[in-house]
């Protein structure tokens, strides 16, 4: 398994090859994206999102969708829009290595924490959230795992 990165840390398109080729995958939690897949991931991009995958076995394994902001609240804020593991592969170790590149991405970038939210109706993916929310990002910063009700909207989800 090997982390590549869909975008670079001024949220620029690097690899369009894996962008188009993580469709599917990205499909499983997200089936109402536009049929314009590339033109909508540009659009997020450009709105400050950023993207890495995982890829096994010359194929798209697990995707993250993610930003790093600032906020008055908490300083700086990671927080992961979607989390997904290609469903033949959940339970593989996919999404244990995304978080990990994720909370290193975190810390480089001095954030106090690393937020995910997903749907209650998304077992499997709690499953790792639970394992995961106690992990530090750094001494004083941990990730937060937030469960909700709903899928709908802006609600971040993770498949996993």
């Amino acid at each position: 398994m090997e982390i590549i990165r869909i975008t670079d840390d001024n949220r620029q398109l690097v690899d369009p090859q894996w962008l188009a080729r993580s469709e599917a995958v990205h499909r499983q939690l997200r089936p109402q994206i536009t049929s314009d897949y590339v033109g909508k991931m540009l659009a997020i991009f450009a709105s400050g999102g950023e993207m890495c995958i995982v890829e096994h076995e010359d194929s798209v394994a697990g995707i993250a969708v993610f930003r790093c902001f600032e906020n008055t609240h908490v300083g700086r804020k990671f927080y992961v829009d979607d989390l997904i593991t290609d469903e033949k592969l959940r339970s593989g170790g996919v999404g244990h290595a995304l978080l990990a590149f994720l909370e290193q991405l975190a810390r480089q970038r001095g954030c106090s924490g690393l937020e995910l939210d997903s749907g209650t109706q998304r077992t499997r993916a709690h499953h790792l959230d639970n394992q995961e929310k106690r992990r530090d990002i750094a001494n004083a910063a941990t990730i937060t795992a937030t469960n909700t009700g709903s899928t709908m909207g802006g609600t971040s989800q993770a498949l996993i």
